[in-house]
Order: C-alpha cells, then sequence, then structure tokens
C-alpha cells in the first residue's frame, strides 16, 4: 500500500513520523506525498496552541475530501488529549502520543479489513515507558534526530503538553550511546538530540544521570559526528555546564534557550520558574564559554494581562539578549489550560500588533548576528543544491550557501563573504 504521512509541530514528532517511515518501508509499504494519490494518510498531529489544533482539524479534512476511499489514519498529541473531536471527523483510527508500532499494526488492520472506526487512545500516561523506535532519518539526509525524553513535569500555564506526552521518560544513556554509534556508521554528519524537556532526561532513572553527561558521553561516543542540542531550560545553563560543554569539540556552539517573555511579571504568570535576571545569566555563560554562539529563542506575545508596558519591557529585553535568531507566536488560548482561563485576554488586535513589533526586533538582531559572522572560516556541513547554489549549516546553525559541486553531506571550510536575508554567502576554501 502508499502511505502518506504529515506531521505537525516539534523535532519529537517529526522523529516519530521518521520512525514511522522506517517502519512502513520495511514492512513492503511505500511512501507517498501528503496532496498525493494514497491508501492511507497518516495525520501525526500537535496541540500546542489551539491554533495547532485548527491545523490539524483542516488537514483532516482535507485528508478525507481528497481521498474519500482512504484510509484516515490519525495520532500524536492533539489525539491523545481530544480523541473524540477527531473521531467526529470522520477518521477511521484514532491513536495517542506513544504506541507508534502498534498504531501501523491497527493501520494495516484497517486497510484490511475497512471496520468500524477504531479509537485506541493510551490514557494511563503515568505508567508508561519510554517507546523505543529506531534512529535516522530518511534516506540521503546528512542530519539524523535522536528522541532521548518524552514527557514533562512543569507545567506551564499556557501548556497543554504535560497532559498530552505524560511524565519524563528517559532513554538510558547506554542506549542513547549505541543509537548515536549507529547512525555515525550509517553515514550521517550530524546529530540532533531531541525530547520534550531535554534538561529533565534522567531525572527517572536509576542514580538519576543528567543531562550533561548524557551529552558528554553521546559527544565522545561519536567523535566524527557534530551533535547539536534540543531545547534547554534556561536554568540547566550553569558555570560546571559551560566549562564541561565547552571543552567537547563536536558540540555545536548553538543553544535553544526558551524565553517566552522578558517581563518578570509575566513569566510568574506564565509559572516559568525563573526572571530575566536568571535568563540574562544563561546568556552570559554561553558567551563567556563559547565565541559568539548561536543563541535562539521562543517568545510569546499578548499572554493574558500583558499591558503594554510589560511588552515593552519585554522587547527591552529581548534587544538586550542579542539573538541570532526566533520564533514569536501570540498567545492562543488552549482549553484545559489555566491561562485560557485567566481574566485580561489581550485583544486579537492588540496581539497581532505586537507580533509585528517583536517581529522587527527580531529581524534587527538576526541582521546583526549574521553581519558579525563576515569574513569568518566555518565548516558547513552542506545538505541540498538550491537555485545553484549548496546550502548547509554552520555549527551555530546560521544557513550558509556556497558554489560547488557534489557537497552532499560533506563537511567544507567556508570563507563567509556576505550576508542577506536567508543566510550567508560564502567560498569553499580548497
Amino acid at each position: 500500500m502508499k502511505v502518506a504521512i504529515c506531521t505537525l509541530g516539534c523535532k519529537v514528532n517529526q522523529y516519530e513520523s521518521q520512525a514511522m517511515e522506517r517502519e512502513l518501508l520495511r514492512r513492503g509499504h511505500a511512501l507517498a506525498e501528503f496532496d498525493a494519490p494514497a491508501d492511507a494518510y497518516i495525520i501525526n498531529t500537535c496541540t500546542v496552541t489551539a491554533v495547532s489544533d485548527k491545523k490539524c482539524r483542516n488537514l483532516i479534512r482535507r485528508a478525507r475530501k481528497q481521498a474519500p476511499e482512504a484510509v484516515v489514519a490519525v495520532c500524536g498529541c492533539y489525539a491523545q488529549t481530544d480523541p473524540q473531536a477527531v473521531a467526529e471527523l470522520g477518521v477511521d483510527l484514532v491513536s495517542g502520543s506513544a504506541g507508534r508500532m502498534d498504531f501501523l499494526d491497527r493501520l494495516e488492520g484497517q486497510l484490511a479489513s475497512r471496520g468500524a472506526p477504531v479509537v485506541a487512545v493510551d490514557r494511563a500516561m503515568a505508567r508508561r515507558e519510554f517507546e523505543r523506535l529506531s534512529p535516522g532519518g530518511p534516506a540521503g539526509r546528512t542530519r539524523a534526530m535522536l528522541k532521548v525524553e518524552d514527557g514533562c513535569a512543569y507545567f506551564c500555564t499556557y501548556c497543554i503538553i504535560p497532559y498530552a506526552r505524560g511524565p519524563v521518560r528517559s532513554l538510558p544513556m547506554a542506549e542513547a550511546v549505541d543509537q548515536a554509534r549507529q547512525l555515525q556508521e550509517a553515514g550521517y554528519r550530524e546529530l540532533v538530540l531531541t525530547g520534550i524537556e531535554l534538561s529533565s532526561w534522567g531525572r527517572d532513572l536509576a542514580g538519576r544521570p543528567t543531562y550533561l553527561e548524557l551529552i558528554e558521553a553521546v559527544c565522545r561516543a561519536v567523535p566524527g559526528m557534530r551533535v547539536r542540542l534540543g531545547s534547554l531550560e534556561p536554568r540547566t545553563v550553569t558555570p560546571e555546564f559551560c566549562r564541561r560543554a565547552s571543552a567537547l569539540p563536536n558540540l555545536c556552539p548553538h543553544f535553544h534557550l526558551s524565553l517566552q517573555s522578558g517581563c518578570d511579571a509575566t513569566l510568574a504568570r506564565m509559572r516559568r520558574g525563573y526572571d530575566s535576571k536568571r535568563y540574562e545569566q544563561s546568556i552570559q555563560l554561553l558567551r563567556a564559554a563559547f565565541p559568539d554562539p548561536g543563541i535562539t529563542t521562543d517568545l510569546i506575545v499578548g499572554f493574558p494581562q500583558e499591558t503594554q508596558e510589560e511588552f515593552d519591557q519585554s522587547l527591552a529585553f529581548v534587544s538586550r539578549c542579542g539573538f541570532s535568531a526566533m520564533h514569536i507566536f501570540p498567545y492562543s488560548p488552549r482549553p484545559g489550560t489555566p491561562a485560557a482561563d485567566m481574566d485580561g485576554q489581550v485583544p486579537k488586535p492588540v496581539k497581532e500588533a505586537r507580533v509585528q513589533a517583536a517581529a522587527q526586533v527580531a529581524d534587527e538582531l538576526r541582521q546583526a548576528y549574521l553581519e558579525r559572522q563576515v569574513g569568518r572560516t566555518v565548516p558547513v556541513l552542506f545538505e541540498e543544491q538550491r537555485d545553484g547554489l549548496w546550502q548547509g549549516h554552520a555549527p551555530n546553525y546560521v544557513l550558509v550557501r556556497a558554489e560547488g559541486e557534489g557537497l552532499h553531506n560533506q563537511v567544507r571550510s567556508v570563507r563567509l563573504i556576505a550576508a542577506d536575508n536567508d543566510g550567508l554567502l560564502g567560498e569553499l576554501i580548497p
């Protein structure tokens, strides 16, 4: 059969979709593009905001409309938190955020029998163990993701993910190291450690090993690969973290520290667990340990009760931090979270105006960071050719484009000669 998969949301979802793709191919099935004819359509859903839920519903309707006779199967976080709403859209199979291989078994059963719709969502998340999936990515890729953690225990007031993903579960260190070695042997040149809340890795394991210990073990196990980290909780960054991390030559100097707001009053309403002073300390520590690292972040604007003064304070803090890139989101009420029931919901036009103001600051910061890179020589892992130029990423995750021949999956030294809107232009050093 032909199966098409569409994935929404985070890198964990992408990793799990890639694992399903590999398993489907192993079972003798073929993969199709989501807008092409297929026997089955899988939508791997996200539920981080109400907007995410809406996107999921639209994709489900689209799949059902374009292929009325196909099996439509839905899994992921939205299916976990609201399986009934998903089932009511005419879906043949509903699963949640775990049991991906069981989900594929049921999908094959639905294709064979065309039986009644099935809703199979595991609600007993507290009893879950870490779901082990085969590592790697699609054929021809240069970068592989390795999921080492699932679940979250922080319960920020705007976030439904702890309910969708359950408690923290960690892949044991020995297994993570073994999977990293397999990926290096398979030819991947870069490894991305992914998880729902990576900084919590190890808290459920015997002896409570730390995420820093995992990073060190993986980096030392695969000296031929660049190792890139997923999002870090800001309080993870301590003097010891920076001292030990900066001693790892294959660890990429790119750190994503989710901020969400630069205003302490807003951070408290979000229940983030840190204030702007602690966050700024993390940035200062990273910049002292790594030469001009890429530091990226997320920002939510228009959170309930956010005044213009609080927004201005947040924007001033962002400017002071000097991020290399930012993801900016207008607050979207998520039913089932405390923030959705807070007084003082910010009107949509105000949120839109604040998004535009924050985006302008983010663009200015990104351009300033790019221009600082001009004149440097960096190793670039080339991934694909586009518009006549090869493109790839430097260790700090800046996109670099250069002329060349057959550069796929090669790491080459590149002199950076100019900045543009998308990244940097460079020239290969012979």
